[in-house]
């Protein structure tokens, strides 16, 4: 791909929206963003929470894709003010897609929280750099894994 800008559009897209095929084909984009961004899972680490993210597409209530002409770049799910996730595919990461659904979900959601893997040190530099800020620090992850959790919120201004 090259390095023209690109015109993304953010798109809510309710539950009843999210059938089996659209959750089959965000799950392949986590996969891959995942095999990308979270170089300290194992490929048994990412079978065992593809479940969980499955579920979670279904179940988040707010949820948007950001599109680059017809081709999804990346999504984002909040529930109560906390981003639950925030994945971009690996062709548009470093070109404004993730930017384009954080904004999205502090505006139309107020998104002011959000849990990051540590050892994700872009992901937390990009959130640091939105103003968002360490709060609690956790050992392990929701589902029990060896994995800490930097817990976020947005600064107060």
């Amino acid at each position: 791909m090259n390095n023209r800008p690109i015109r993304f559009k953010v798109r809510r897209l309710p539950m009843h929206c999210r059938d089996t095929e659209c959750v089959e084909l965000l799950t392949e984009l986590w996969n891959r963003s995942v095999r990308t961004t979270h170089l300290f899972l194992t490929d048994d680490d990412i079978a065992g929470l593809r479940p969980c993210v499955r579920q979670a597409i279904s179940l988040v209530p707010e949820f948007a894709v950001v599109k680059a002409g017809r081709r999804i770049a990346g999504f984002i799910g909040v529930d109560s003010g906390k981003i639950e996730m925030l994945f971009v595919d690996p062709d548009f990461m470093g070109r404004g897609a993730g930017q384009r659904l954080l904004g999205w979900a502090m505006q139309e959601c107020g998104a002011h929280l959000i849990d990051v893997n540590e050892q994700n040190t872009h992901a937390t530099a990009i959130y640091r750099h939105w103003g968002f800020e360490s709060y609690e620090r956790t050992a392990t992850d929701d589902q029990g894994n060896p994995f800490p959790i930097l817990k976020m919120q947005l600064k107060a201004e």
